[in-house]
């Protein structure tokens, strides 16, 4: 990618440090899951803030908890008092365990319903849903599981099915963040497929944690800032170094997850309408706005927003709408909840 910084460059900035924030957990573990389907195999979660509002947070292919360190933030420290926030790595990534098996999204849903009720979240219309990419596929089969317990459910950059569409060159694209490259293609290939260029070139806008924030350790000198949002994400990448053979093994489930449409009606059915969330940007690259479209046109959620220029990841690249879309979601199912 011509005009942005190497790894090298990245991991010699004076902000490289200080890209991963020390957001301190109020609880957190490794939890055995899955005992009678193939495992056991340990999940690695942490609870973030006291609430009584339990917003469960959910990533896609190779994310991990600290891929939601803006979102952990806004709704586990600053508003702490208000949320409690669930983020987890799946099988196969961050310190979960990666076993060599075959992964579905229907059994990392049943990872997290174990993980679930390891915390005690069991009332009805208690949890708050929030999946992206393959984390919205396995939100879909967690709904299935347990639509009673679904108090909203948010979708974004997700489908029912991926289809393959697109031109050649499209699809080799898609494929490219799976196959085996060196870290600095690594990071080039996965930036390139989820972010707009034109926002990556953008100065780094990442709202940064300070001294007033919450349980959260502050380095000497403080969080700095990149140059770039795309120097940001890339010292993220480079910090976290993630797992190829998980990655490929959830790759796997997400490209078998299949969600027909009256499948998709009877969950919107049990879970309702009106707790429902769908978001897709026009930009996205790794699925398609057609394939947002169409799981909109399935669900008929009460809220569905296609946003012109969003990439594959709003959780960055609009943290702030994305973080105000989700409150406001989550105020309403306690609401609907008659809370």
């Amino acid at each position: 990618m011509e005009g942005f910084p190497s790894v090298e460059e990245v991991s010699k900035s004076p902000a490289f440090p200080t890209a991963i924030w020390k957001l301190q957990p109020h609880r957190s573990g490794l939890l055995p899951v899955a005992a009678s389907r193939g495992g056991p195999l340990n999940i690695s979660w942490e609870v973030h803030g006291k609430g009584p509002i339990k917003l469960i947070l959910i990533g896609g292919i190779g994310l991990t908890k600290f891929d939601w360190q803006p979102q952990t933030m806004y709704f586990g420290h600053e508003r702490g008092d208000k949320y409690s926030v669930l983020v987890f790595d799946n099988r196969g990534a961050g310190a979960s365990d990666k076993p060599l098996m075959r992964y579905s999204t229907s059994e990392m849903a049943s990872d997290l319903l174990e993980l679930v009720d390891h915390l005690g979240w069991t009332l009805e219309r208690e949890l708050h849903i929030s999946g992206g990419s393959m984390g919205g596929m396995i939100a879909q089969e967690f709904a299935v599981l347990v639509p009673e317990r679904i108090a909203s459910l948010n979708l974004h950059s997700t489908t029912a099915k991926l289809e393959h569409t697109g031109t050649f060159t499209e699809k080799v694209g898609r494929l490219g963040v799976l196959l085996p490259r060196s870290l600095e293609g690594e990071v080039q290939s996965v930036l390139d497929s989820c972010f707009p260029h034109r926002w990556l070139s953008a100065p780094d806008g990442a709202k940064l944690p300070d001294e007033s924030t919450p349980e959260c350790e502050v380095p000497a000198g403080g969080y700095k800032r990149f140059e770039t949002n795309y120097a940001r994400l890339a010292a993220q990448e480079i910090h976290m170094n993630r797992g190829k053979y998980g990655f490929l093994l959830q790759a796997v489930a997400g490209s078998f997850h299949q969600k027909t449409r009256e499948q998709l009606r009877q969950l919107a059915d049990r879970v309702g309408r009106e707790r429902i969330m769908v978001l897709h940007g026009t930009m996205d690259r790794m699925i398609p706005v057609d394939q947002g479209k169409k799981l909109i046109g399935c669900l008929q959620p009460s809220k569905a927003l296609i946003i012109d220029g969003l990439g594959h990841a709003p959780i960055h690249q609009l943290t702030r709408l994305f973080n105000e879309f989700l409150e406001e979601r989550c105020l309403l199912g306690e609401k609907l909840s008659g809370r």
